[in-house]
């Protein structure tokens, strides 16, 4: 069993990354800061200036902010100085009722918010709130992750690992070995995963969110083509969750690594997998730690956002954790992250929105596709592509594309969205 002063340090980590958020973290992490300014000032703010980098403007461009119907950041930001708190952290719009909701609207009408971008940093997640009333201002930031707060743009350089906090470095053999081994009592926390984002999948059911992906899978025309299987439920019940939080419903989820799609994309598959295949709740619990655990490890070298979709990473973990569930050990677990590097690496963030519930798709079909293969003693080779005989290196090959070769990829997704008529 590992050290119990190496499991506490990685029960840390866990406890720093997989955290409930209410909405899409980006936007919610501008308002935690509109919030914090607010606080700082101490009154209602005539004006707000918003400074982003270019990756949180992308994420917070086109995503249903909760409980509005409204997208994007002008009504995230005016609810921040309005009714948010600080304390509430990633669930900082809690408190919205419908009045404020109506004082929020014409906050925004009223043109007191200006949102620009921030030129000449090279921190991915930057957030800096100015806000002025009667000739004074007060200034919050948040850089490096979504609740880190600064106290000036001169400590970026202090930001550029956002695991500062808790700077244990992980590998496969590590979070293997954590998720199988560690006493249950120490990791059935995990368990509250299940209980937030398999509840956002119901809290699908009962409304229209998003593109209702979740929704048509489940359908008589769906069926017939998915069929009623465990295949067809992972993907309906992962969809579901994503379309209510990305349609905007007034939910939390827990959120991995700063992203709740993250979340949901690390739990869903691994409990819908352990229901209709009827493991146990150690099983459970242990595929779960394993899932989020692994994205939280490929996270520590591709950073917080990036240009590479969550969703890759996140599907990785779930891979993992249904390998465990179908009986997989470390061996046939390294397979199925080799198998989805193989297939995944590559694919586009282009902001969050409705339509991540595809890519939530594409990942999570990929998930047991590459389980089942490892399974059968199948795993892509290092004579192909960017997989290396090296589990690890495998991963380092998956997030350096991401955090460096797709920068141009990372400018022109945003020169596209920002151009756009509509």
């Amino acid at each position: 069993m590992i050290d119990k002063q190496i499991r506490e340090r990685i029960i840390a980590l866990v406890h720093q990354e997989v955290v409930p958020a209410i909405g899409c973290t980006e936007p919610m992490a501008v308002a935690l800061c509109t919030a914090k300014a607010t606080e700082l000032l101490g009154c209602e703010p005539e004006k707000i200036e918003v400074l982003l980098s270019a990756n949180i403007l992308k994420n917070a461009m086109g995503v249903g902010i909760p409980g509005t119907g409204m997208v994007g950041l002008p009504i995230a930001i005016a609810l921040g100085a309005l009714i948010g708190k600080s304390a509430y952290q990633l669930e900082v719009l809690k408190d919205l009722t419908p009045e404020a909701l109506e004082r929020g609207k014409q906050y925004v009408a009223e043109g007191h918010i200006d949102i620009r971008l921030k030129k000449h940093i090279t921190e991915k997640l930057y957030i800096e709130i100015r806000c002025t009333a009667a000739g004074r201002s007060q200034t919050a930031i948040i850089a490096g992750s979504h609740t880190h707060f600064i106290e000036d743009p001169s400590q970026l350089s202090n930001t550029s690992c956002t695991y500062a906090d808790n700077d244990i470095q992980l590998n496969l053999r590590l979070v293997y070995d954590f998720a199988t081994t560690a006493p249950l009592d120490e990791i059935r926390f995990i368990m509250e995963a299940r209980t937030y984002n398999m509840n956002a999948a119901r809290e699908a059911i009962k409304g229209n969110y998003g593109h209702n992906l979740g929704k048509t899978i489940d359908r008589p025309l769906a069926k017939g083509i998915f069929g009623n299987s465990i295949f067809s439920h992972i993907i309906s019940r992962t969809a579901s969750a994503c379309d209510a939080r990305m349609g905007g419903a007034m939910i939390a989820v827990m959120s991995n690594s700063g992203s709740g799609n993250q979340g949901i994309c690390a739990t869903n598959p691994v409990c819908v997998y352990a229901k209709e295949n009827e493991n146990t709740e150690e099983e459970l619990i242990r595929a779960l730690m394993l899932s989020h655990l692994t994205a939280i490890y490929i996270k520590q070298s591709l950073g917080k956002l990036s240009a590479l979709c969550g969703c890759v990473v996140a599907s990785i973990g779930s891979s993992c954790g249904i390998t465990y569930l179908m009986g997989g050990q470390y061996e046939q677990i390294c397979r199925s992250v080799k198998n989805m590097i193989a297939n995944l690496t590559g694919m586009i963030c282009d902001g969050a929105k409705p339509a991540c519930s595809l890519k939530i798709t594409s990942g999570v079909s990929t998930a047991v596709l590459s389980a089942l293969l490892s399974m059968e003693g199948k795993c892509v080779s290092s004579a192909e592509g960017i997989v290396d005989d090296d589990v690890d290196r495998s991963i380092k090959n998956l997030t350096s594309i991401g955090a460096d070769g797709m920068g141009v990829t990372d400018d022109m997704v945003l020169s596209i969205m920002t151009s756009k008529s509509c």
